[in-house]
């Protein structure tokens, strides 16, 4: 049993016109209506050209998602909110990494909400520079290092 059946979901590489509507679906529940991410900032114009990831449930339901963009940049990692805490944002971070590998990309960073921060620490992201404030969220950058906890 793989590690992503006994979390309930599978990871797959998405695309943008044909999974559309499940990526934004979850992004629009996640930070739109729970974060409150205003929708201009959140539809940002970089969804074409971006790698994305959608994590199903065993009975194909999108709960979760993520995308890399070209720079190396993870973002918009998003899990419902009744599923976080069993492992769905570490398969797709999981994911993400090695999508971004596969495609050459340089050496992957993100912006993580703070709350988030030690998430991201404990898979081998190491935080830069100060504090900064994204959508009223406050942020933190950081990048990869490789060498998770």
């Amino acid at each position: 049993m793989t590690t992503e059946q006994k979390r309930g979901c599978r990871v797959r590489r998405a695309a943008w016109p044909a999974d559309q509507a499940a990526l934004r679906g979850l992004r629009e529940r996640v930070f739109v209506q729970e974060q409150g991410v205003p929708l201009e900032l959140e539809w940002d114009g970089l969804d074409a050209d971006a790698i994305h990831l959608l994590a199903e449930d065993a009975g194909g339901r999108p709960v979760g998602t993520a995308r890399v963009l070209a720079s190396g940049q993870i973002g918009r990692m998003a899990v419902l909110p009744e599923l976080r805490g069993r492992g769905i944002g570490a398969s797709l971070l999981v994911a993400a990494l090695e999508a971004a590998r596969l495609a050459g990309l340089p050496r992957p960073w993100l912006n993580a909400q703070t709350s988030a921060q030690r998430f991201y620490e404990k898979a081998g992201f190491r935080p830069q520079g100060e504090t900064f404030i994204e959508a009223g969220i406050p942020h933190r950058k950081m990048h990869w290092h490789g060498s998770p906890e």
